[in-house]
C-alpha cells in the first residue's frame, strides 16, 4: 500500500468526521479515496462550487447549503469537497463544518474530506479536523506511473536499465508532472538516460522557480575542471552512488551535507557546482538575500517555505553560499536572525534523507560550534591556497579552456610567479593575457602571461594577516581539501 493510501486508510479507520487533505493532486486523492471506499463497500460523493453536491440541486453549490444538505439527509459514506479553502474565511462555512463534525462524530459512518491545494486551516476548526499533508508519489507509485505511461503510448523510449535512476529523479513531482515530463523526455527514440534525466531536472527547475528564492544551478561543471583539492574529490567520488535506489534499499546512510570553508578564490563554489553533474541530481541555490528582503513575507516564513520547497523536489542538493551571512551571523558569530538559525539547525537534523546540503563559508571564525559539530555535516573541508603542483593543474585547465597549447608554456616559471596565488587569480591572469593578445589579433603566449602576472598583487599579500589567521583557525578544526593541505597550512 502506498503512503498516501495508508494515510487515508488510517484517517477513515480512526473515524475522523472531518479530514483536511493538503495536496495539489485532487485526482490522485479522489482515486485513493474511491479505492478505500470500494474495499469497505462505502459510497463516495463529491462536491465542488461549480457542480454542487452529487445528485442534488444547484443550491448546493454553496458550501453551507451542501453541508446542511448532508446533515439533513443523514448522508453516509465518504464525501469529498474539492477546493473548499477559499471559503474558509466565511464564518457561516466554519460554523457548518463544526456542525458537520458534531453530527458525524455521533454517527461514525461519514467522513468528509476537504481536499485543498492550500494549507490555510482556520484557528476556529483546528481542533475539529484531522489534518493530512499527502506527499507526492513514492517510488512504487512512480514505477506504476512509468509502466502505465509506457503502456498507453508505445512510442515512448524508456530505457529498461535506466528505470531505477529515472524513478529516483522523478521523486518530488506530482503524478501529472511525472506523466508530462515522461512524454517530453522519452518521445525521442534516441534519447539516452542522461538526456531523460536532464529533462526531469528541467521540470524540477520549473517547480522550484515558482518559489522565487530558489535558483536552479545547471549541472554544467565537471569535477575534472577543478585543479587540486584531491581529498575533496576523493570524498565526492566515494559517495557518487549513494543517491540511488539501490543504496536506499540497502540501508546505506545517505550523506547529509558538506561544509567547505577557506580562503576566497580557492574553488569552494566551483567544487559545490560539480556535485550536481557528478552525482546526477539537481542542485538549487538558496538566495538568502531574497528571503530577508521581505518580498515573500517575513524572513522566517519565507525560509520555511524554501525548505519545504526543496523537500518537495528531493533528491536534490541545496547550495547555501556564504552560510555565515545566510544564517544571519555577524563576524563574531552572534546570531542576528536567531529564529532562522535555530530553525535551520533543527531542519538539518530532521530533513528527508535525499537532500544533501552543500555550504561554503569565508568567515570561518563566525561559525558557531552548533554548525561545525559532527552530525550537522558529514565533513568540514578547508580550502587553502593551492600548492605548486595544484597551481600547475589549474594553469593547464585554464590554458586549455582558453584555446592554448600547454606545451608552449614554461610551467616551472609560471609556478614560481604564481606562488601564493589562488585559483581565481590564475584564471583571471590567463583571461587577461588572452584578451590583450586578441586585441593584437594573435594567439597569446608565455610573454603575455608573464606581463599580466607581473602586474597582479595576490590576495595573500594584500590580506596576509587575515589569511594567516584563517589558516591557524582551520589547521586543527577542518580536513584539508588538498592532499598537500597540512604542509601548506603550516606556511
Amino acid at each position: 500500500m502506498s503512503e498516501m493510501l495508508n494515510m487515508l486508510q488510517n484517517a477513515v479507520a480512526g473515524r475522523s468526521p472531518i479530514v483536511y487533505v493538503f495536496s495539489p493532486e485532487e485526482e490522485r486523492i479522489l482515486r485513493g479515496i474511491r479505492e478505500i471506499a470500494a474495499q469497505n463497500g462505502t459510497p463516495v460523493i463529491t462536491w465542488s462550487c461549480v457542480r454542487g453536491l452529487d445528485g442534488e440541486d444547484a443550491a448546493t453549490q454553496s458550501p453551507v447549503e451542501a453541508i446542511k444538505t448532508i446533515i439533513a439527509k443523514d448522508t453516509h459514506g465518504m464525501i469529498v469537497m474539492c477546493d473548499l479553502a477559499p471559503f474558509l474565511n466565511d464564518n457561516k462555512t466554519l460554523r457548518a463544518i463544526r456542525e458537520a463534525y458534531n453530527d458525524g462524530r455521533a454517527k461514525g459512518d461519514r467522513t468528509i474530506f476537504l481536499v485543498c491545494a492550500e494549507n490555510i486551516v482556520p484557528e476556529a476548526i483546528k481542533k475539529e479536523i484531522h489534518f493530512l499533508e499527502v506527499p507526492t508519489p513514492d517510488e512504487n507509485e512512480i514505477v506504476d506511473i512509468i509502466k502505465k505511461t509506457a503502456a498507453e503510448d508505445s512510442s515512448l523510449n524508456i530505457p529498461e536499465d535506466a528505470v531505477r535512476e529515472i524513478t529516483l529523479a522523478l521523486k518530488g513531482l506530482t503524478e501529472n508532472e511525472i506523466a508530462y515530463v515522461l512524454q517530453r523526455a522519452c518521445k525521442n527514440k534516441e534519447s539516452n538516460k542522461d538526456e531523460i534525466l536532464d529533462e526531469i531536472f528541467s521540470e524540477k527547475k520549473n517547480v522550484v522557480k515558482k518559489s522565487g528564492f530558489l535558483e536552479f544551478s545547471p549541472p554544467r561543471w565537471k569535477i575534472e575542471s577543478i585543479g587540486g583539492l584531491d581529498n575533496l574529490k576523493q570524498w565526492l567520488f566515494k559517495r557518487q552512488h549513494m543517491f540511488t535506489r539501490e543504496a536506499v534499499e540497502a540501508g546505506v546512510p545517505v550523506p547529509k551535507g558538506l561544509l567547505m570553508m577557506g580562503i576566497s578564490g580557492c574553488g569552494k563554489s566551483l567544487a559545490v557546482k560539480t556535485i550536481s553533474s557528478l552525482w546526477n541530481i539537481p542542485m538549487f541555490r538558496l538566495d538568502m538575500n531574497l528571503v530577508f528582503s521581505g518580498m515573500y513575507g517575513s524572513p522566517e516564513e519565507a525560509f520555511h517555505r524554501a525548505l519545504k520547497t526543496i523537500e518537495s523536489v528531493a533528491p536534490a542538493v541545496l547550495w547555501i553560499d556564504e552560510i555565515e551571512n545566510a544564517l544571519g551571523l555577524d563576524d563574531s558569530g552572534q546570531r542576528i536572525a536567531s529564529h532562522i538559525f535555530s530553525s535551520f539547525l533543527t531542519w538539518m537534523q530532521e530533513k528527508p534523507p535525499l537532500i544533501f546540503i552543500a555550504a561554503t563559508a569565508n568567515k570561518i571564525q563566525a561559525l558557531p560550534a552548533e554548525v561545525l559539530r559532527k552530525g550537522r555535516f558529514d565533513e568540514v573541508f578547508f580550502c587553502d591556497l593551492p600548492s605548486k603542483e595544484e597551481r600547475a593543474d589549474i594553469l593547464k585547465i585554464h590554458l586549455i579552456r582558453n584555446n592554448a597549447n600547454p606545451d608552449d608554456f614554461d610551467f616551472k616559471m609560471l609556478q614560481i610567479m604564481t606562488e601564493g596565488w589562488n585559483g581565481a587569480e590564475i584564471e583571471q591572469a590567463i583571461i587577461s593575457a588572452r584578451t590583450e593578445a586578441f586585441y593584437e589579433n594573435r594567439p597569446f603566449n608565455q610573454r603575455d602571461l608573464e606581463t599580466v602576472m607581473s602586474r597582479i598583487v595576490p590576495l595573500s599579500d594584500t590580506m596576509e594577516q587575515q589569511i594567516k589567521a584563517i589558516r591557524s583557525w582551520a589547521f586543527s578544526r577542518a580536513t584539508p581539501a588538498s592532499k598537500y593541505g597540512k604542509s601548506a597550512a603550516k606556511r
